[in-house]
């Protein structure tokens, strides 16, 4: 269900039909993988939803790595609002899953085999199956690129932007993806006219929703440095772990905002 679609309303199903008491078993995969800090959006608002249906539930987050984006800010979200009902298990204690059984639900971690009622597999990632036919990616599964025009470094005359590409520090996000989207529209216009195009600088914002109004962020601009991308020295901004509800409640508002104003211009 990390793609919008079938699947998604396959996971909204099930967690509608289990039973009160039942476990949710959310498997996250290591980096880099489309918005990094989702998956634990995406625990929250499960948690929502149970507590107010199925209070006696559970999730169970088993994730391939140690630390997350923005990790106090989630953990305290998660003890104020869900207390005692989403625990993870990271890398370093047995978290990364290495097989799944699905007719029994059974996720498999290194160190032992868990049980779920419901269980959210986020696949480990890579460039789509178009990158790949093209000759555009590499034995990672992404396609190295030269920041300075977003060209393959493999393949002639093909531009590369969004999740595909390998981009340092950039991150794999919908808001980095549009801004990389318009810069690289330049940068091709300029290369047609046979002129120097300008370095891209690209913006991106992640917002994080874990209850009803009440939503944290982190952004940056990223510029090339060397073959990859790097973050802009001041750029970056995350919000305070400790804040009055007022700014959460700004901050939830801004991402309703953000998400209108970012599928007009990618839909119409």
């Amino acid at each position: 269900a990390w793609k919008a679609g079938e699947q998604t309303v396959l996971l909204r199903r099930q967690l509608e039909a289990m039973e009160d008491g039942g476990v949710v078993v959310l498997a996250v995969p290591a980096t880099p993988y489309r918005c990094p800090p989702a998956p634990y959006e995406r625990a929250s608002l499960i948690a929502l939803y149970l507590k107010a249906k199925k209070p006696r539930s559970k999730i169970l987050i088993l994730d391939a790595k140690d630390a997350i984006p923005q990790q106090r800010l989630f953990e305290n979200a998660w003890k104020q609002f869900y207390p005692g009902m989403i625990e993870r298990i990271a890398l370093s204690e047995g978290g990364r899953v290495v097989s799944v059984e699905p007719a029994t639900n059974t996720l498999i971690t290194d160190f032992g085999n868990y049980n779920a009622q419901v269980a959210n597999v986020i696949p480990p990632q890579k460039a789509g199956r178009i990158a790949t036919l093209a000759g555009a990616a590499d034995k990672t599964g992404w396609c190295p690129i030269e920041p300075a025009t977003f060209a393959s470094t493999l393949v002639p005359n093909i531009h590369v932007i969004g999740d595909a590409f390998i981009g340092g520090a950039a991150p794999k996000s919908a808001s980095a993806a549009s801004s990389e989207g318009k810069a690289c529209a330049g940068i091709v216009a300029a290369l047609i006219a046979g002129t120097a195009p300008e370095g891209p600088t690209i913006e991106g914002t992640c917002y994080n929703t874990v209850a009803p109004g009440y939503a944290f962020s982190m952004s940056g601009n990223y510029q090339p440095r060397d073959d990859l991308f790097g973050e802009v020295v001041g750029s970056g901004f995350t919000s305070p772990v400790h804040a009055e509800s007022g700014l959460r409640k700004d901050e939830a508002d801004r991402a309703q905002s953000w998400f209108k104003k970012i599928t007009v211009e990618t839909f119409g």
